[in-house]
C-alpha cells in the first residue's frame, strides 16, 4: 500500500510538472488571424466585383502552417467554372526564381563564381558592342566595345546589358531581326542570335529587365550538360513534388488551366486558350528559364516555403542556408541609378532573381511590406513573396493583361493591414 501510495504521489508530481511546462511555452501568434482572413477575402471578392479579373485565389502558410486559402470568380468566365485550388495558371516571370535557384546548385557544386566572366563558359558572349546612338546619314548604329565582360552576377540581377528597347533606331530592328526568344530556338540558338545584337548599355551601368534570365537557362546547360528542362525537374521540381509545375500540360490536365483575360475598356475580354495556351499546349525547341511554366497555388507554394526554410522542405535540401541568404540580399550597387521601373515595386533593390526589401514604405501608395521579404511576380499578374521576419510566404493567382499592380497593392494591404509610415524627425 505504501509503494502504491508512493508511486501515485510520483505521477501527481509528474503531471504538474509538465502541466506547469505547458503553460509556460509561449503562444504562437500569427499575423493572419480571422480578421485577416475576412480582410482578404474581402478583397479578393471585391477584384471580381469590380471587374479587375475573372478568378483571384490566394493561399498563404505562416510559421509553417497553412493560415488562409481561398478562392473567387472564375477560371472560366464563359463556361462558369470557377477558380478553384488546383487551377493551373501560366505564371510567366515566377519561372525566374525558379531557375536561379536551378542555377544556384550548379554554384553549390563549384561550377562557377558570380564574378566569372560570362564569356568563360559561353565563348558567343566575347567582345560584345555596346549600341551609342543612330548614325541617321550613314544608316547604321554608332556602336563602342564594352567596357568590361558581362558577369554572371549581371545575368542574376539583370545589369548585363541585354535591352529590348524596341523604339531605339538601329537597335529596335536588330532585335526584331535577331528574334532570339522564338519558341522554335533551342537555347543554344537562342544566344548565339542574342550575342549578335550590341548591348543596350555597358554592362553594370543600369538594371534592365529582360532576357538575361533565359541566358542563365542556357549556362545550366553548359555547366551541367543537361537539357535546361531535364535539369530544372532533377534539381528543383521533383525534389519539391511540384508534380504540377510544367512547360508542357498535357491533355488530360487542360480543364484545369484558367483561361486568360485582358482588358478591353471596362469589360473584360476573355482569350482563346488556343491563342493564349500555344505554348504550353505543345513542346516546343525552346525551354525559356524567364517565363514559360504553369503551376497551381499548392505547387508554387512548395517553392516559397522551401526558401523561408532557408532551403529545405519536408526533410529535402534543394538550397544550402548560405545560398538562400545569398540569392535574397541586395547586389544592385548604389551607384546603380538607372533602374527602368524596379522602384515601382517599393523600397528594393535586387539579389538573385528576387527583388528584395530595403526599406520600408516611404508613402501610403507604395506596395505594403516587411524589410528583409524577397518576392517576385509575373506578367498575368500573378505575385508571390517570402517573409522570413514572419516566417510567412503568400502566392495570388489571377490571369489578368496588361500586368495590373494595383492588385498586388491591395492583396498586400489586406494581408498586412493599413501602412503606418515611421515618425521622421522635422
Amino acid at each position: 500500500m505504501h509503494i502504491m501510495k508512493q508511486t501515485a504521489s510520483l505521477l501527481l508530481v509528474a503531471l504538474f510538472f509538465f502541466a506547469s511546462c505547458k503553460e509556460q511555452e509561449p503562444e504562437v501568434h500569427y499575423l493572419v488571424d480571422e480578421a485577416v482572413e475576412v480582410r482578404i477575402d474581402s478583397t479578393l471578392q471585391s477584384f471580381v466585383d469590380f471587374g479587375d479579373v475573372a478568378g483571384a485565389s490566394a493561399l498563404i502558410y505562416e510559421k509553417g502552417k497553412e493560415v488562409y486559402f481561398n478562392a473567387f470568380g472564375y477560371a472560366d468566365l464563359k463556361n462558369k467554372k470557377p477558380m478553384e485550388r488546383n487551377t493551373l495558371v501560366q505564371i510567366y516571370s515566377m519561372t525566374k526564381p525558379i531557375t536561379g535557384t536551378a542555377l544556384m546548385t550548379l554554384y553549390e557544386e563549384g561550377k562557377f563564381k558570380l564574378d566569372d566572366p560570362l564569356e568563360k563558359y559561353a565563348p558567343e558572349f566575347a567582345n560584345m558592342q555596346v549600341y551609342k546612338g543612330y548614325d541617321s546619314i550613314a544608316g547604321k548604329m554608332i556602336l563602342e566595345p564594352a567596357k568590361r565582360p558581362i558577369t554572371i552576377a549581371d545575368i542574376t540581377r539583370h545589369t548585363a546589358g541585354f535591352s529590348g528597347r524596341r523604339d531605339l533606331p538601329g537597335l529596335g530592328e536588330a532585335i526584331a531581326e535577331a528574334d532570339a526568344l522564338n519558341r522554335e530556338n533551342t537555347l543554344s540558338e537562342m544566344a548565339k542570335k542574342l550575342s549578335t545584337i550590341p548591348l543596350g548599355y555597358q554592362p553594370g551601368e543600369h538594371w534592365e529587365y529582360g532576357i538575361s534570365v533565359d541566358v542563365q537557362a542556357y549556362l545550366v546547360e553548359l555547366l551541367s550538360g543537361q537539357p535546361y528542362a531535364e535539369y530544372v525537374q532533377e534539381h528543383v521540381l521533383d525534389p519539391l513534388k511540384m508534380n504540377n509545375t510544367r512547360y508542357v500540360v498535357p491533355e488530360s490536365d487542360r480543364n484545369r488551366m484558367s483561361s486568360a483575360y485582358s482588358h478591353e475598356g471596362d469589360s473584360l475580354n476573355q482569350l482563346p486558350n488556343e491563342e493564349a495556351h500555344a505554348f504550353n499546349y505543345k513542346k516546343w525547341p525552346l525551354t525559356p528559364g524567364g517565363w514559360g511554366l504553369t503551376s497551381t497555388l499548392d505547387d508554387y507554394m512548395r517553392f516559397a516555403r522551401m526558401l523561408v526554410n532557408d532551403g529545405k522542405l519536408d526533410g529535402v535540401e534543394v538550397l544550402e542556408p548560405q545560398t538562400v541568404e545569398l540569392m535574397s540580399t541586395n547586389h544592385l550597387d548604389e551607384n546603380i541609378t538607372d533602374r527602368s521601373w524596379l522602384p515601382s515595386k517599393g523600397q528594393v533593390g535586387f539579389g538573385i532573381d528576387f527583388a528584395v526589401r530595403l526599406q520600408p514604405p516611404a508613402s501610403v501608395e507604395e506596395n505594403n511590406g516587411v524589410v528583409g521579404e524577397f518576392f517576385w511576380d509575373g506578367a498575368a499578374s500573378t505575385l508571390f513573396w517570402v517573409d522570413p521576419v514572419n516566417e510567412l510566404t503568400a502566392v495570388f493567382f489571377v490571369q489578368i493583361f496588361p500586368y495590373n499592380g494595383s492588385l498586388h497593392k491591395r492583396f498586400r494591404d489586406a494581408v498586412y493591414g493599413p501602412i503606418t509610415l515611421q515618425n521622421t524627425p522635422e
